[in-house]
């Protein structure tokens, strides 16, 4: 169960400022429990603690921010189980994958640990021509400074980790708005947060309205914006973020191709996971799923058997596959994508019925290239089928669309895999499982409309520090 009210976190301490912000029951769309609502002069507070206490944080030893991350680690497994039951309440998302990302969230922040002393420079040779003879480079990564993050709602812990725990590691500062409809594991991560060692001030975590956010992005005092989300607000947020670098992790309609020579039961297995896991509410989730000729019809009956026979209902049952979208609205609005789909001349193969915010799985074959459902982010459980004759055609098909975040490939042919890394035009190639694969050291973000930058943890890093250059002069005695 849930706590009856949460604080919001504001310079590193719990301050129980209001119960403004309702937090549902995603399954039952009860309120849960009630959240402390930041205005924005609790934001402008928040900015300026992180601005007070960068000095302090950055002068934090690797080995102390590497301990700030171990009493991490130790607490979140010790509230497992409590951090999964709030994941089922406020988000929906069935037992058994919130327990994944929770222990997701303690991988995320274990690798940040290790890295945290392993922030390293290099020593550069200077002479390259007479003139720079006795002169030698050496350069060192320092933090960038305060940082601005804000996360979504699907993952409430571990892209939310994405940000602050490589933040701690970096010796960067931060502020963070997560979800107004998923905050509660964030702030349980403020609780823990708030047990260690950090310098007062180093840490807000500030639910808020998203008219009230616009500091999180226009602040001259905040030195990097960290955004995951949807594309139209990540790209509108980046044309308003001044001089600051931006990292964007946006959506995408992530395609899936399978090849003759692939394992037919193997293949719809990892597909129906990665296409119907927690109601398809992932940005790499598999949405456009291209089967060669020879092998369609099979993999068709085998597929959307599968699918129809997916468990939907209570998240909080240990056997529930399918649970709740988000919202009754959005599992209105892709309602509405499948029955335009099907009016323009999709076949509707399984699925697609919807009662309040369960929306029943749905496979579609034939629909235009043009239609919603093909074109943008589903971000629901729908999958999208179609035939092709060659591999390039695949290829190509994958490569038509405006997002470009990751995609996976079932082939045994390992000329085909590298054609495939060669050509599409994604940030990652999944060779024998589906694009919504993920683990948390690898580098992961996309292209076109799907975003700049690359989280993971070590990537990360990369952009919260700069590298700042020594050059030392030994000047020559006669």
């Amino acid at each position: 169960m849930l706590n009856s009210h949460y604080p919001y976190y504001l310079a590193s301490e719990a301050v129980y400022a209001n119960q403004d912000l309702e937090v549902t029951n995603k399954f039952t769309q009860e309120v849960a429990t009630r959240v402390a609502l930041a205005d924005a002069e609790a934001i402008d507070r928040a900015i300026a603690a992180a601005h007070q206490a960068q000095p302090a944080m950055a002068a934090l030893a690797p080995y102390e921010r590497q301990a700030v991350l171990d009493h991490c680690v130790k607490r979140f497994s010790e509230r497992a189980d409590e951090l999964a039951r709030a994941l089922c309440i406020e988000a929906g998302k069935p037992i058994k994958d919130a327990r994944g990302e929770v222990s997701r969230l303690i991988d995320t922040f274990r690798i940040a640990s290790e890295e945290s002393v392993r922030i390293n420079g290099e020593v550069i040779n200077l002479q390259i021509s007479a003139r720079a003879r006795g002169y030698q480079g050496m350069t060192k990564k320092v933090p960038i400074g305060p940082c601005s993050f804000i996360s979504p709602f699907n993952f409430p812990l571990n892209l939310a980790a994405h940000k602050v725990a490589p933040a701690i590691a970096a010796g960067c500062t931060f502020v963070l708005k997560p979800a107004s409809r998923t905050p509660v594991g964030a702030l349980i991560i403020g609780e823990v947060l708030a047990e260690t060692g950090l310098p007062k001030g180093a840490f807000s975590i500030l639910p808020c309205s998203r008219d009230g956010a616009d500091l999180f992005t226009t602040d001259e005092r905040l030195k990097l914006l960290s955004f995951t989300g949807s594309p139209d607000v990540g790209w509108a947020l980046k044309a308003k973020a001044g001089k600051k670098p931006v990292v964007l992790e946006l959506g995408g309609n992530a395609a899936c191709i399978v090849d003759a020579d692939a394992d037919i039961d193997d293949a719809t297995d990892r597909i129906i996971v990665g296409a119907y896991y927690q109601s398809g509410q992932s940005c790499i989730s598999v949405q456009r799923l291209l089967v060669h000729q020879s092998i369609y019809a099979e993999f068709k009956a085998t597929y959307v058997k599968k699918v129809a026979a997916l468990v939907a209902g209570d998240p909080a049952d240990e056997n529930t596959f399918i649970g709740p979208m988000i919202s009754e609205s959005e599992a209105k609005r892709l309602q509405g994508w499948i029955e335009d789909a099907v009016a323009a001349g999709a076949n509707l193969l399984c699925g697609g019925q919807r009662e309040g915010a369960m929306l029943q799985a749905a496979v579609l074959e034939n629909v235009p290239v043009s239609c919603d459902v093909n074109a943008e982010e589903a971000f629901g459980p729908v999958s999208v089928l179609s035939g092709f004759d060659s591999f390039e055609q695949a290829l190509d098909e994958v490569n038509n669309s405006r997002y470009g975040l990751q995609a996976g490939i079932f082939t045994r042919d390992i000329y085909k895999a590298h054609m495939a890394w060669d050509k599409l035009e994604v940030g990652g190639v999944v060779i024998g499982d589906v694009p919504s694969w993920r683990v948390d050291n690898m580098p992961y973000g996309g292209v076109k409309d799907s975003g700049l930058g690359r989280e993971g943890i070590r990537y990360a890093i990369e952009d919260m520090t700069e590298t700042r250059l020594m050059v030392l002069r030994t000047p020559e005695r006669g």
